[in-house]
Parts: structure tokens; C-alpha cells; sequence
């Protein structure tokens, strides 16, 4: 249709320019230059002028180039549409969360006069990672452990950012912000495990509860950038809240301060304090001078536990994919009040420990570092040894501490594929022989959060 009006329009304006117009009909008295002009000529036209015969010919032309593209125009307007249906469901698929797995496979050797399996192999996690934007404000994310002896629900979580002004909620499972290394994954560790105080105050699986958290990013000071936050969960891990039947709540509060010391190099600090209640304890009684009856007698007592952390880390910013080194050091310090189950009324447990590691980058791929750990628990003499109620927080030996070292090099395969080969050594003093274990890890991913700490 465009054409055809185009070509129309030049059609129209051949037509306006053939007819002669009022002035060239004019007598030639009225124009004396041109009769002058044409005189001169001879009576001929100008060069380059065109003759009234070519300028029929180009109108013919015309006529009959618009009459086929009217003829083709009415054509294509008396022929059907073909329709195309489409289906808006299959774009959903795009409202689909992102689908990551992880793969921790540890094979270890173990020596000790107390061992008698040495050798092992171990799928230690196949990890399902889901994460999603659900709307310009919110963002969910979960993952979900899966073992040889089952699958878990290791984090789920919904997070709302923007809820006032630079503070974020976050409501479900999820890590707990104690210090740095509790809030990552096992397999995204920088050592095959959690540090011996973190395990032996939380558990194995550090502290994981249900609840909510609040995030602030705090105005920076002094050009340092601070945060904030405060995270309410039911008091449900099994070593500092064992005793907690009323699910009592409790209280965590994390500060973290930030300041570059130089373009290449930033120190971070951090503290935490975690607050709870148990309440129910079983206690023997004496009735008589010959029996003792074991009895469950309740009081509210508080269990309150500290951390502290540092991280300094150097990573030049023209060579950061080659070279790098990072000093982290962590505290913890357990206090837990209880009824003795001895009768004696209320007492207090108090255990700590620390770790500290040093891992510099040798190469783009390879990976250098050493760690120590030290642990502390208190001493009752209404404590057992391993296996009591009460340890690993208390125990009724010597206050011989526990101590670890370890050393391990980490090579990154590529981005999808790492392999850790690492030595620990474990010194337990009155609470058993020494151990030595030599582990050989590997940790794939496939999709598109690779190997997320958290």
C-alpha cells in the first residue's frame, strides 16, 4: 500500500508538471528574456530540458507501474490470514527457580590406637540449591542436603529487601550469622570441616534454627561500612538449648565492621552475642540414705553464648586471580546455667575455645593453608566423660584442652570442580587418644550458583 501511494504521488506530480500552466501560455511579450532565449536558440529547447515525448513516454510508464501495484494490492487483501495460535504457558518455564547441585565426596585414612576401620569413603552431601527472585523486592532461596541415610531440609528461606529504607527481613531456616564460618555450607568450607570449638559448643552442624532476621546496613563512619542483625529463632539447637521445652526464643545480635586499610588489603571484625533459656532438667534426689530417685524439675535459667571474629585479607588488584593471602580468627565463649544433676541446686558451665587459620593463594589454581583449634570445656564433678548429657560442655577429667592442627592444599580444577588434600591432627588429652586422619576431598557443582557458601 506504501508503494502504491508513493508511486501515485510521483504520478500525480509528472501529470501537474505536463500540463502547460498559465504562465507558459502567456504570450512571449510578457517574457522577453526567454523569447530572447529561445531566439538565440534557434527555437530549441535547452540541453538537459526534456521533450514533451519523453515526458509522455515516463508518465505511461507511471500509469501503468501503479495500476499493477493497485491490481497486487487487492489481490493480497482477498487472500485468508494464516493464524498462528500460541500458548502463554510455555513461558512459564522462565518463573522457574535456578536448579544447582553440589557434590562433597570425602575418602579418608585414619590412624589411631583406637581405630580399627582406617581406610573410608564417604558421599558426605549431594546438595540441591534452589534460588529465585520472586518480584523486583523479594528473593527466595533453600537448600536441601541429601545423604546416604536421607534427605533434609538444610535452609529455606524468604527474604524482603527494602523493608525500611537499607534493612532486609529474612523469614525461615536458615544459618545463623555467629561469626563468619557457621553461616557457610560444609562443602564450601576452606577446610573439610567446621572448627573443633564451633562443633563441640553447636554440634556438628553448628547453629541452623527457624525464625527471623533482620538485616541493617548501617551508615559508614569514618569510611568504614558497618552491619547489623538481630535474629529471633526458637531456641531448638540440642547442645545450648537442650533443656528447652517451652521452645522459649532465642536472641542473636551480630555487628560487623569493614574499613579497607589500603586498595590491596581490608581488615573485618565482627561480634556476636546469642541469648536463650532451658528450663527443664533431670536431677537425682536422695529420699532416703539408700535410694536415689532421678526426677525432672524445672526452672528458667539462662544460657548466653559470645563470639568474636577477625579477617585481614591482601589480594593485590592487578594480580587478585594470582596472588592472595587471609588470616581469619574466631572466639567462642559458652555460658550455661543449669540444676546439677547431682541435687546440689544451680550451677553454672562455662566452656571456650578459638581457632585460627592463615590460606594464601600460590597460583590461579592452587591453594595453601593451615589451621589451629583449641577447646576448653569446664570441669564438674557431676560431669561424665563422652557420652554424658553434659559434654562436650562439661566434663568430670582434668582440664586438659583439646587441640587441633591441620594443613591442607586446595587445587581448583576449574570453577565447577575442586580437590582438597588435607592432614589433621587431633590432640584430646584425658578425653582419648590422639587422631590422625589424612582426607582426600572432592567437590563438583553443576549450574548457575556454582559453589555458594550460602
Amino acid at each position: 500500500m506504501r508503494t502504491a501511494c508513493g508511486t501515485l504521488a510521483a504520478l500525480a506530480l509528472l501529470v501537474f508538471l505536463s500540463v502547460p500552466s498559465a504562465t507558459s501560455a502567456a504570450p512571449a511579450a510578457t517574457r522577453p528574456a526567454e523569447a530572447a532565449a529561445l531566439a538565440a536558440s534557434g527555437g530549441e529547447p535547452s540541453p538537459g530540458t526534456p521533450s514533451d515525448q519523453e515526458l509522455q513516454e515516463e508518465l505511461r510508464k507511471l500509469r501503468e507501474s501503479a495500476k499493477k501495484e493497485a491490481e497486487a494490492e487487492a489481490t493480497e487483501s482477498t487472500q485468508p490470514q494464516e493464524t498462528t495460535f500460541t500458548s502463554g504457558a510455555l513461558g512459564l518455564q522462565a518463573l522457574n527457580p535456578e536448579v544447582s547441585v553440589t557434590g562433597d565426596f570425602l575418602s579418608s585414612y585414619r590412624a589411631g590406637s583406637d581405630v580399627h576401620a582406617r581406610f573410608g569413603n564417604m558421599f558426605r552431601s549431594l546438595g540441591l540449591h534452589f534460588e529465585a527472585y520472586l518480584d523486583p523486592f523479594s528473593k527466595f532461596k533453600a537448600a536441601v542436603p541429601v545423604s546416604t541415610e536421607g534427605a533434609e531440609l538444610g535452609e529455606a528461606y524468604f527474604t524482603r529487601f527494602g523493608i525500611l529504607g537499607s534493612m532486609s527481613l529474612t523469614l525461615g531456616k536458615f544459618r545463623q550469622q555467629f561469626g563468619v564460618v557457621n553461616r557457610w555450607h560444609k562443602h564450601a568450607l576452606d577446610q573439610v570441616d567446621f572448627p573443633l570449638a564451633l562443633r563441640q559448643i553447636f554440634g556438628p552442624g553448628g547453629l541452623n534454627q527457624i525464625g527471623a532476621s533482620v538485616q541493617w546496613q548501617m551508615p559508614a563512619v569514618g569510611g568504614m561500612a558497618q552491619e547489623l542483625t538481630f535474629q529471633l529463632t526458637n531456641g531448638q539447637n540440642p547442645r545450648v538449648f537442650g533443656q528447652n521445652t517451652e521452645n522459649f526464643p532465642s536472641f542473636l545480635l551480630h555487628y560487623k565492621n569493614y574499613r579497607d586499610l589500603s586498595k590491596d588489603t581490608y581488615l573485618e571484625l565482627g561480634l556476636t552475642g546469642l541469648a536463650g533459656r532451658n528450663d527443664t532438667w533431670q536431677v537425682t534426689v536422695t529420699d532416703t540414705g539408700t535410694v536415689r530417685t532421678t526426677v525432672a524439675k524445672t526452672d528458667r535459667l539462662p544460657t548466653y553464648v559470645l563470639g568474636a571474629d577477625l579477617t585481614l585479607l591482601w589480594e593485590p588488584t592487578d594480580r587478585m586471580r594470582y596472588r592472595n593471602w587471609q588470616w581469619r580468627t574466631e572466639v567462642y565463649l559458652a555460658q550455661k546455667q543449669i540444676l546439677a544433676p547431682d541435687g546440689t541446686g544451680e550451677s553454672t558451665i562455662r566452656s571456650w575455645g578459638a581457632y585460627s587459620y592463615y590460606e594464601t593463594k600460590v597460583s590461579r589454581t592452587f591453594l595453601l593453608g593451615a589451621r589451629v583449634d583449641y577447646y576448653q570445656p569446664d570441669r564438674q564433678p557431676y560431669a561424665g566423660g563422652v557420652g554424658d548429657p553434659l559434654w562436650p560442655l562439661a566434663t568430670n577429667v582434668s582440664d586438659t584442652p583439646q587441640w587441633g592442627a591441620l594443613g591442607y592444599v586446595t587445587w581448583y580444577q576449574s570453577p565447577w570442580v575442586h580437590w582438597r588434600l588435607e592432614y589433621d591432627h587431633q590432640w584430646n588429652g584425658d578425653f582419648g587418644p590422639d587422631d590422625d586422619t589424612v582426607w582426600l576431598q572432592c567437590v563438583f557443582a553443576a549450574g548457575p550458583h556454582k559453589h555458594d557458601r550460602y
